[in-house]
């Protein structure tokens, strides 16, 4: 009897320390949906931040101590949640930064590096991010517009900006993404793991005067209104996406998907590889586009 309790005993203790080195090796949080991010666990995928919480305050002082020209230096650090509003970043290294819920209202983070910084929940009334880099950024339900009503004049600039592999599902109505780099760019319902909860992005009336959005994801975006002249769009995702109205004049649209899209008097007069372009024909509202007569 002694034995076969003691065999029991040692059988129950390896299958315990299989389990759990088991669940160690099983994929969680953005691995195993996938890479994508999750509402349920926000933080999940992104480089921890382990300095101390700064103040308004410090950070103040450190963008005024900064030499003249100098990058101030802001990388990695936690300035969740801050009033950072109007604030001069004179460029500063902000990569890999937690700024979760922080005010940047009207904030002047033109040239900044905000490389694989999280943004979620931040405020970015009026914020000009032209020429900063958002490379692997993460902007997950930010806050712009002050009231029900879209103003021009409270839309974030994000000119000559790079965001490549920028991941965001926020209401950019009329953002300026003139010249800016948006390659493989997720906006939209793709941007997170839970379509359920996840409301379409809204890009109406965005300016993508010349900006490169090759193999950018925006499916199921709406994008009426929004100007891609001379843009890049190879091998973008619009499916489904609401294009009512959208500017293509002398865009590059070989490869990109518009399967399902609506098109509804839409502009591709001068739009460059439209006879590489797949689902345009079939979608919706194709017959009311603006095209070059065949000659």
């Amino acid at each position: 009897m002694r034995l076969a309790n003691g065999l029991a005993a040692l059988v129950l203790q390896i299958t315990l320390a299989l389990a759990v080195a088991g669940s160690a090796m099983a994929p969680t949080g953005p691995a195993a949906a996938g890479g994508l991010p999750s509402y349920t666990s926000p933080g999940a995928g992104q480089p921890a931040v382990e300095n101390p919480k700064l103040t308004a305050r410090d950070v103040t002082e450190r963008l005024f101590k900064a030499a003249p020209g100098a990058r101030p230096d802001l990388n990695a650090l936690n300035l969740t949640r801050l009033d950072l509003a109007e604030l001069d970043f004179k460029g500063a290294d902000l990569a890999k930064a937690d700024l979760f819920g922080a005010d940047l209202s009207r904030a002047n983070l033109a040239g900044a590096s905000l490389a694989g910084a999280i943004l979620d929940s931040a405020t970015i009334t009026a914020a000009d991010f032209s020429g900063a880099d958002l490379t692997d950024t993460r902007m997950l339900r930010p806050t712009i517009f002050t009231t029900l009503e879209v103003t021009t004049s409270e839309a974030p600039k994000f000119v000559g900006a790079r965001l490549v592999r920028l991941r965001s599902d926020g209401y950019l109505e009329r953002a300026d993404f003139t010249d800016a780099d948006l390659t493989e760019a997720i906006l939209g319902r793709s941007a997170m793991r839970e379509p359920a909860v996840n409301a379409p992005a809204s890009l109406s009336s965005a300016n993508f005067t010349r900006a490169i959005l090759k193999d950018a994801k925006l499916p199921g975006t709406s994008l009426a209104y929004a100007r891609f002249i001379d843009a890049d769009l190879s091998g973008a995702n619009l499916r489904g996406s609401n294009l009512t109205k959208a500017d293509f004049t002398g865009a590059n649209i070989a490869g990109a998907d518009f399967t399902g899209a609506n098109l509804d008097e839409a502009d591709l007069r001068g739009a460059r590889g439209l006879d590489q372009a797949i689902g345009l024909a079939s979608a919706t509202n194709y017959d009311r586009t603006q095209r070059d007569p065949i000659p």
